[in-house]
């Protein structure tokens, strides 16, 4: 008796570790559900990112350093230690795959409890139906601009056609994202033009003539691939213009494309993703089965093999692994997330000039950057555009590097610096909950497109970001910020020009006045 007791005291410690990691696991699954949001809080609320990350990083040592001393001296030491740090660096390599598995499964299958989210069979595009406005309490900081046009795409038995119809100078793109959230290529005004066209979309390893009139794509990196598009709305009284345009975008097998009254086949059956909450495997379990569902390059070959070692590859079994690599998975996955937010913390990801933060040009297609593929792709948001489409800034502090708040500021663009795109641009305001601000204009953004906007004498433009109305004569150039509280913009350029992709131009900073 006294031996079988010594056992169970003994291996109380190690279960104890297994629940609390089980426990931290179950958050990894949260970023997709919650459709960028985990980086979105990161980046403008670094000081509650940091103490969550805190506490689940405290507890996991607190519980490991509970059953090291019955592991002094056990020659599966190093294999424990090995199997976390490898697993760390697996998980980034596969965050991608783990996000897109998620985000794909919720948004086919499961219903929507709002009329924003994405729901629409495999194949098929979902159409947002109106702009974002202050009733939309997500926080996911939308854009003001543009309804989205959401589809994944399954290109492993035969291509599909995209297929949209004249779209006169009306700014549209459909971004095309591969699995490991890297864009390959582009449909719309930029990347092909706006008149009236075919597209096909191309699996890997697929063969084969198209038809006549039919443009090929580049070849997908991977066999399921992210649509994503855009399309101009120039306010409320457009959206009907929009959704006849919309309800003309066509995604066709390739053996049905230019039959008349088909009925395009609807399917849902995309793979379940584990649930971490229920196993703490779960994660790497869905990384291992949509690696296989996903061929990787072959360069990858030299990271897979090592990778192996601990169970992580295509179609492997995690569970046929040791105890100790179970354990130190289930904290690598625990763990990885919140290195993540840290990583978009430290701000490596974009270079500040005058209080904006500019992204790298690289960004949307990381490729073999896999630190910066899971945290400043993936995890910031879904799907990046190529810089050469769109660039995003985002402004968190003023002119002395303090925190956008309470109070009045202005942004004042000299002369012919405006912000140089081919396309449009718009500023728009975010309250601290990363949702767009109610105002008694029903204003949530303001650009070269805002009717009226009045300029200065001298031929500068001065925006007034501020609770109230800066005066007569100026609210044509006001944007709403809150009443209290901490606020931030973010400054969007379609089409932009060289001098904004490597950084040139510089946008003004944000001043306080008064």
């Amino acid at each position: 008796m006294a031996s079988s007791a010594s056992s169970a005291t003994g291996n109380r410690p190690m279960q104890r570790l297994r629940h609390d990691l089980a426990v931290a696991a179950t958050g990894i699954g949260q970023a997709a559900a919650a459709t960028g949001r985990a980086t979105a809080a990161a980046v403008r609320h670094p000081g509650e990112t940091i103490d969550r990350a805190r506490k689940m990083t405290r507890a996991l040592p607190v519980a490991w350093h509970s059953v090291k001393p019955t592991l002094t001296g056990r020659m599966d030491d190093w294999r424990r230690e090995y199997a976390y740090t490898l697993g760390e660096q697996a998980f980034v390599y596969g965050f991608p795959y783990i996000y897109n598995a998620v985000l794909r499964h919720r948004w086919v299958t499961q219903k929507p409890e709002t009329e924003t989210t994405p729901y629409a069979p495999v194949n098929h595009f979902w159409h947002a139906s109106r702009l974002w406005d202050a009733s939309d309490r997500e926080g996911v900081s939308p854009n003001n601009d543009t309804l989205y046009s959401w589809a994944w795409v399954d290109l492993r038995e035969e291509p599909l056609v995209l297929s949209h119809p004249d779209m006169g100078d009306r700014y549209f793109t459909f971004e095309l994202v591969a699995f490991t959230s890297d864009n390959y290529d582009y449909v719309g005004m930029r990347a092909t033009g706006s008149e009236a066209g075919d597209f096909a979309l191309i699996g890997p390893e697929w063969t084969g003539d198209l038809p006549q009139g039919v443009r090929r794509t580049a070849s997908a990196p991977t066999p399921w691939v992210l649509v994503v598009g855009r399309t101009l709305v120039e306010g409320v009284d457009d959206l009907p213009t929009v959704h006849a345009l919309q309800q003309q975008y066509r995604l066709t097998p390739l053996h049905l494309f230019g039959m008349e009254g088909v009925t395009l086949p609807e399917r849902r059956d995309v793979p379940v993703p584990a649930d971490p909450a229920k196993d703490p495997l779960g994660p790497w379990k869905t990384l291992n089965a949509m690696l296989a569902e996903n061929p990787l390059p072959k360069h990858h070959d030299v990271l897979l093999r090592q990778f192996a070692e601990i169970g992580i590859g295509p179609g492997m079994d995690v569970e046929a692994q040791p105890e100790p690599v179970k354990e130190s998975l289930i904290r690598a996955a625990a763990t990885a997330v919140p290195m993540l937010e840290q990583q978009l913390l430290s701000g490596q990801w974009g270079e500040l000039i005058n209080g904006w933060r500019y992204p790298p040009p690289q960004i949307g297609h990381f490729g073999d950057d896999f630190l910066r593929r899971a945290g400043e792709q993936s995890l910031v948001g879904v799907a990046i555009n190529d810089p050469e489409e769109a660039v995003y800034l985002a402004a968190f502090t003023d002119s002395a590097g303090k925190t956008l708040t309470t109070g009045r500021y202005q942004l004042r663009y000299e002369a012919g610096t405006l912000p140089p795109v081919d396309a449009f641009w718009s500023l728009t305001a975010y309250g601290e909950d990363r949702n767009l601000i109610p105002n008694p204009i029903d204003r949530y953004s303001i650009g070269d497109r805002t009717q009226g906007l009045v300029r200065d004498a001298d031929g500068g433009l001065t925006l007034y970001l501020q609770p109230d109305s800066p005066g007569p004569g100026r609210d044509s150039t006001w944007l709403p910020t809150p009443q209290q509280g901490i606020w931030y913009v973010a400054l969007r350029m379609y089409l932009p020009r060289p001098e904004v992709i490597d950084a040139r131009w510089h946008s003004p900073p944000i001043t306080r006045v008064g």
